[in-house]
């Protein structure tokens, strides 16, 4: 299969792209997606080749928007709702809690809501302790929610195409910091990476780290170093984190016997500890060493460049983790 390289915004808007010519109920809607061509230029050129009708600018309202997308879902239509940040949606929380993930189930089956929340998660670059969450471990925890966290261009196209396709409503949770990150994608046109299904980024024997988004990359940085002193570290690439691709996680585990998990958010319940806990239920008998969590300190973001630094996971807090399980300390 032939590649292109492309940025990871690239990736995102090919796919939004593609997918308004393949159906043409499919629209996108958000603050500055039109024309501002999108606060990360992701939505760059598609008012110009799609029109106002199917690219919608809105004020700054994202409980209003997020409930238009909601009812239009429900009419047949696939929205796909661009949140400027992921932090906004708390202010769309109950339209996505009550309307959307409940909908389906509360009509008996009647409605669908075939509909994408999108946007840049967890934190950017000295954005402040409001505008820093990592907002998975809220949606996660919520029936009738999918919720994909892709790390690399490639899967950032292929799940947002499932996602726009599904007739759920999808969680789709993207990194700022990523948004410049270049990787092969794939030329096929209905390239599809299915939800669900995580993969091994790094083959390893001694250890599994398991990440998704941006702490894939600073996994992958922590597992160089590790191997240059003799710990061989297998790296788990989750993709989607509801549904979870557990039977990777075993399998992996049954070879490396220790596990760390490494994600921003805070370290009090989320999608580390659920991931935790199924390894210690699934996977008991396996585990040579309690399964630790490497996360962001449980305090609000500072703003301060350094400081910030030190709240979010870094490879030598992952480095110590793995020594830890591996008794290599």
């Amino acid at each position: 299969m032939s590649t292109t390289t492309m940025r990871y915004r690239e990736a995102i808007r090919s796919a939004i792209d593609e997918e308004m010519v393949r159906d043409k109920n499919v629209f996108l809607m958000g603050e500055e997606v039109g024309h501002y061509q999108g606060a990360y230029k992701v939505s760059e050129g598609l008012l110009e080749k799609f029109g106002e009708n199917r690219v919608i600018d809105t004020p700054i309202a994202e409980c209003g928007f997020a409930g238009i997308g909601i009812g239009a879902a429900m009419t047949g239509l696939r929205p796909v709702i661009e949140f400027m940040t992921w932090n906004f949606s708390a202010v769309a929380f109950d339209q996505i809690l009550n309307n959307a993930a409940k909908m389906r189930q509360m009509s008996g089956g009647q409605f669908n809501v075939p509909i994408v929340f999108r946007g840049p998660n967890a934190s950017a670059r000295q954005v402040g302790s409001q505008h820093s969450h990592a907002m998975e471990h809220f949606y996660a925890h919520i029936p009738g929610l999918k919720v994909v966290a892709p790390a690399t261009p490639a899967d950032a196209k292929g799940l947002l195409k499932t996602a726009i396709r599904d007739n759920n409503p999808v969680i789709f949770l993207e990194s700022e910091t990523l948004y410049t990150f270049k990787g092969e994608v794939p030329d096929e046109p209905d390239y599809t990476v299915p939800f669900g299904k995580g993969r091994v980024a790094r083959e390893g024997k001694d250890c599994t780290i398991i990440s998704w988004s941006r702490l894939l990359q600073v996994s992958l940085q922590a597992a160089e170093t590790l191997a240059a002193d003799g710990i061989d570290v297998e790296v788990i690439d989750l993709r989607s984190l509801r549904p979870l691709d557990e039977d990777l996680l075993i399998a992996s585990i049954e070879k490396t016997h220790r596990a760390v998990v490494a994600y921003e958010g805070w370290p009090y319940g989320g999608v580390g500890a659920e991931i935790v806990d199924r390894l210690q239920r699934l996977a008991f008998d396996e585990l040579d060493a309690p399964v630790l969590r490497v996360c962001n300190l449980d305090v609000p973001m500072p703003y301060n460049a350094a400081l910030e630094q030190q709240v979010i996971p870094q490879a030598n807090r992952i480095i110590d983790a793995v020594r830890q399980v591996s008794y290599r300390q």
